[in-house]
């Protein structure tokens, strides 16, 4: 989407969130009725100053009304997941939904084969992990003590010292995976 669109279609949806007519909206900005809505329409492209008037006027961010706004949903194709590939093939990394700074976690999905596994270094101080195992049987080593889990069942685990996940099954293990960062970090 280009962005005289995105401005177009963000400046009209924070008036109406807003409950403003054009009429007020121009009160509270300080831009004229006709230009408000010939921006709303995307048939201007608006300079600086009268984005910022917008911004002041409604008391939002100027970001708020240059970026895209967040999809209602968003579907990830397996097949475009380039993956993360450890322990000579037997540790396979997903990287699903990846870290912002608003919302602080990122997913994965590990498939883990016999024998497989993976060492990992303790992460930022306040991190937690959380793991549901959808199939096989794993050892989740947290610092010195060993957690064994089963299909179905779930941890959750400071991740902010060494851990490591073991594959002590015959088959292989498919789990997902939740990293959150604290803030107090």
């Amino acid at each position: 989407m280009d962005i005289n669109t995105t401005v177009s279609q963000n400046i009209k949806h924070i008036r109406e969130q807003k409950k403003l007519t054009l009429d007020a909206a121009a009160k509270t900005t300080g831009v004229s009725r006709s230009m408000l809505a010939q921006i709303e329409k995307g048939d201007v492209n608006p300079t600086l100053s009268v984005l910022w008037k917008i911004a002041n006027g409604y008391k939002v961010s100027f970001t708020s009304l240059i970026e895209e706004s967040e999809k209602q949903a968003t579907i990830l194709p397996f097949k475009d997941i380039t993956p993360i590939v450890e322990d000579s093939g037997k540790y396979i990394n997903y990287p699903l939904f990846t870290f912002d700074e608003q919302r602080l976690f990122e997913t994965y999905r590990i498939v883990i084969a016999p024998d497989g596994g993976l060492q990992a270094e303790a992460h930022l101080a306040g991190t937690e992990e959380y793991i549901t195992v959808f199939s096989g049987n794993i050892e989740v080593t947290v610092g010195d003590t060993v957690y064994s889990l089963n299909e179905g069942d779930s941890i959750r685990f400071k991740a902010d010292i060494t851990h490591s996940y073991r594959n002590i099954g015959s088959q292989e293990v498919i789990l997902a995976m939740l990293i959150y960062y604290s803030k107090r970090a």
